[in-house]
């Protein structure tokens, strides 16, 4: 991973410690999301969110309704989640999305954790 991406992992990772510090677990993931990408522009990452995710079929785009949470610098797939724990669906989902978005870098992010250490899985593809 080149320097500029990890300075970017690291703000990102900042970031979500503010939100999870401010916000605390219980909260649906769209009011997580909302905040990390307000707190992702206000320290100069440029960001996308629910970011449409085609599958190549027979050649062909298809809309399936999937969407990545937040796309940072055009290279960081974040998925969030507000769950008891990480299930195996949970890796292979972030897994698909690095595959069907060309990006090797993915962050998992679980904000109803009591330490969000606890809800952070770094995803290299």
């Amino acid at each position: 991973m080149d320097s500029l991406t990890e300075l970017n992992y690291k703000k990102l990772l900042n970031a979500c410690f503010k939100v999870h510090k401010a916000l605390g677990p219980g909260l649906l993931e769209s009011s997580y999301e909302l905040c990390l990408a307000y707190e992702l522009q206000k320290s100069g990452l440029r960001i996308a969110t629910q970011v449409p995710m085609p599958i190549l079929y027979e050649e062909v785009k298809l809309d399936a309704g999937y969407r990545i949470d937040l796309l940072v610098e055009n290279s960081i797939v974040v998925e969030i989640k507000a769950v008891e724990e990480f299930h195996p669906v949970h890796l292979a989902q972030i897994l698909t999305y690095l595959k069907l978005s060309g990006n090797r870098l993915g962050l998992l992010v679980n904000f109803n954790v009591g330490l969000l250490k606890n809800g952070i899985k770094r995803v290299i593809l």
